[in-house]
Formats: C-alpha cells, structure tokens, sequence
C-alpha cells in the first residue's frame, strides 16, 4: 500500500514553502512519525514526518522547489521489509535497424522536459543567471530542468549576460569568467526574504529616528552574582540579563504608551497588554519569539520563557503564533561582542531597545573617578508616533530600573 506524503497546514496567512533537505533518499526504510522532509516558510522552519512506517518511494518534490499546502512531497510503500534499490533507469533500447528510405532528422535540442516547466528553484537562478533553461540539459523527472542542473551550467561558463531588469533594483553586472567559477548562488530562504522584505518595509515606511543613552549595571551584576546558584536550583533556568531588562522595559512601556502603540490609517492604537518580542539569533536567520503579558510574568518566569524559544528556536521548532502580536521588541547584539548599533524597528511596532556589550569604563562617581560595568543602550522608534521627548524619557526609566533594580521588585 502507498502513503502520500503532503505539505500541512503552515499557518495562518502561509501559503506556500520551500523544500529545505530531505533527510532519507529513495528507497531508504523510514518509521512512523520520523522527520523526513524539511519546509522553511517565511516566517518559520518545520519538518514533515513520516505518515507511515515502510520505504520512502518516489520524492516528487525536489531540495529548493516551492510547494503549496496540501501538494504532493512524495510516497512511501508500506510494508516493505527494508530498503530497496532505488528505481534503476530503464536499460537502453537495442538500436534499431537503419531504415534506408528514411532521411536523417536533426536531434531537437536540449529542453526542459517533455512539457514540464523548470523547477521554480531553477528557474529563478536561470533568470539571474541570465541562463535559457531550454538549452541546459535537465536531470529529473521526464527531463525536467532542476536548480543542480543551472548551477552546474552556470559554473561550465554557460551563463550569459542577465537581460536588463524590469525591476527597480539594478541588475548585477557578470562577474569575470575566473571569478563566476568561484562562486555559489544560493536561494535565499523564504525566512530571509521574509526578513529583508520586511526590514527593508519599516526604513521605506517609519520616521525612525534613533536616541541613545548608557546604564551602569553594577548592581544588577552584583544581583545576578548573588542569587544566580539559588535561583536556578529552584526555578530550574539561569539567571540572565533579559529578565531585567524585559521588567524594566515593561515599567517604561506603561509610562510611556506611545511606545507601545502603533498606527493604523489615521488612527493611533494605544495597547494596555505588554507582549515583548525577544530577537533570537539562529544559523537561518533571526525570529522573534513573543514572551506575552510579560507585565504578569516574574522575572523566573520571563526567564523559563526566553530559554525555551531559545532552544527551540535553534532546533527551527519554534511555532508561527509564538512570533506574532508582539508590541515591542528587544535585541540584545552585545552576545557577540557589539558596543554600539542601531537596531532596525519591528514593524508594526514603534520601539525597539538594542541591548550591547557590557564594557568596564572609567566612570566620574560623586567626584571620584570609578571603573564600572557599562552598556550603551539604544532606542530606535517611529517619529511618526513617539516624540523626541516621549523616547528619550522611556529610555532614562530603562536606565533608572536597571541601575536600581530593587524598583523592579517594588514595582516602583
């Protein structure tokens, strides 16, 4: 018996993915539930198990074709004892004998297929490439031209000159012959053209506007230094940073509620919920997992909740409703080393804090000259909404909290 295997449900508003890798070949045995195959979407990676036990059949859906809900990836058989050998070409046909009244026909030229159209994946580099895909010869199924096939065409110096581009963006001039054979083209993912589209949407649509300040965290240190071996015996997390940061973020948000608004037409809405988005670095780019009603939430429990999309996160498990509805966002650059930046909003929010490196720096305290633990803070937010006044007031209380953090206990 046969099982298809098919794209599910991405999410709400996700209509489409890209086959990222299979994990087994054909002809390979695969159990119940085992990943088989990985989708990235443009708002999360996710992997497809197996539906049933057997041997994975024919794949349908090739690395980098995009694929829409509910089409077909592929098949497995049932009930196979173990793997089997993948389906072996058809042996070649004895040739035929001359017929002498027959005149000699040109062989057609190399197309993509009987019929079947490039893969998408193949395609786009071929349009990029300025490559016509009717003269690569195709490896998959029916002849079909696939995106090893371009590259493959392209690093043989088969590319030619790129058309003009219709689009606004100039096209790229062709690299020199000795330096096309020592490049890779890749497909952005749809996570990462997800990423610029919508960064890129904030800068074209925001009046953003960037103010900085500096906060001593000497004394959240020492706290940390304290209470860290206690705390994570009883809460089972460790005691970082971001769960003082998000306490006092969120202290400043409710003072400061033009920060916590967006716009809508020609309306402002003010939102009285706290939802903090935490940005997560990974090897696919950055998501933004949502740490909700965060003003409810103690630090141990802001704590448990970064460390968990944090690992999941990593693991591309993280779910599409776990990055949606947040009202502010902060990034932290300093766990790689950044002293200064100026984050980019998360639209269609009106701040961001960009957290930094925690650098020692002689500092003058009551007339003495001191070293001290210090970060610069950033706040980056839409003019549109918050004023200069609004974002650089939000920013002392960020700095007011963390310098003293026993506010945040007293929730003053």
């Amino acid at each position: 018996m046969t099982v298809e295997i098919r794209v599910p449900t991405l999410g709400e508003s996700v209509t489409e993915a890209t086959i990222g890798k299979w994990f087994k070949k054909t002809g390979e045995a695969v159990k119940a539930d085992e990943p088989l195959v990985e989708l990235e979407t443009d708002k999360v990676t996710l992997e497809v198990n197996a539906p049933a036990s057997g041997v994975l059949g024919e794949i349908t859906a090739k690395d980098g074709d995009t694929v829409g809900v509910g089409a077909l990836l592929g098949q497995i058989v049932e009930g196979a004892g173990g793997a089997v050998a993948a389906p072996s070409p058809a042996p070649a046909a004895k040739p035929a004998e001359p017929a002498p009244a027959a005149a000699p026909t040109p062989a057609p030229a190399p197309s993509a297929g009987a019929g079947l159209p490039p893969s998408p994946a193949a395609a786009k580099i071929a349009a990029d490439s300025g490559v016509d895909t009717a003269s690569v010869e195709g490896s998959g199924k029916r002849g079909q031209v696939l995106k090893g096939d371009v590259l493959d065409y392209v690093a043989k110096g088969g590319a030619t000159a790129p058309a003009p581009a219709a689009a606004p963006a100039a096209a790229r001039a062709p690299a020199p012959q000795n330096d096309a054979v020592r490049e890779e083209r890749v497909r952005m993912t749809k996570l990462r053209q997800t990423i610029a589209r919508r960064l890129k949407d904030a800068q074209n649509t925001a009046a953003m506007l960037t103010t900085f300040n500096e906060v001593d965290m000497t004394e959240v240190m020492a706290l940390r230094a304290k209470y860290k071996d206690i705390f994570e015996k009883k809460h089972g997390t460790k005691l970082g940073f971001m769960g003082f940061f998000t306490k006092a973020v969120v202290a400043a948000l409710k003072e400061i509620p033009a920060v916590n608004a967006e716009i809508d037409g020609t309306d402002l809405i003010y939102k009285n919920y706290y939802h903090v988005g935490i940005a997560v670095g990974t090897d696919k780019g950055l998501v933004v997992p949502v740490v909700r009603d965060a003003d409810l939430l103690s630090i141990a429990g802001i704590e448990k909740t970064i460390a968990g999309f944090g690992k999941r996160a990593r693991d591309g498990q993280l779910k599409i409703e776990e990055m949606q509805g947040g009202t502010f966002t902060i990034t932290n650059g300093g766990i790689y080393g950044s002293l200064m930046s100026t984050p980019i909003l998360n639209a269609p929010q009106s701040g961001i804090l960009g957290m930094h490196k925690i650098q020692e720096r002689p500092m003058v305290v009551g007339g003495k000259i001191e070293i001290r633990p210090m970060m610069y803070l950033a706040l980056s937010y839409d003019h549109r909404i918050v004023d200069g006044k609004e974002a650089v007031t939000f920013l002392v209380r960020v700095k007011e909290e963390l310098e003293d953090p026993a506010r945040l206990v007293l929730d003053l």
